[in-house]
């Protein structure tokens, strides 16, 4: 029987970790948190892309006008362009997350 995969830790668990590493009430944290999230969204969102330090960087990306395929009738339908948010991850949090390459 396949196991469960862990679950991600929640926003009250986060806060609760960096309330206790950085010896902060919980509702700092949380107020830290909301204004980051803030800036950053606001910030990508005003010049195209916002690094988000030791992590990576957060950008926007133009997707051409495409031609795809519903999967449930197989029939041709026009995907319009558009504007996606991406990730790119940094360098330092890959190999910590995977280990430095060989």
């Amino acid at each position: 029987m396949p196991t469960a995969a862990p679950k991600s830790l929640t926003k009250a668990q986060i806060v609760a970790q960096l309330s206790e590493k950085n010896e902060l009430t919980k509702k700092q944290v949380v107020a830290f948190l909301d204004s980051y999230a803030d800036l950053a969204c606001r910030e990508a969102k005003k010049n195209k892309k916002f690094t988000l330090p030791g992590l990576g960087i957060l950008k926007l990306s133009k997707r051409k006008a495409r031609v795809g395929r519903n999967p449930a009738t197989g029939e041709s339908i026009k995907i319009p362009a558009k504007t996606a948010v991406k990730i790119t991850v940094s360098k330092a949090c890959k190999e910590a997350i995977l280990g430095a390459a060989k």
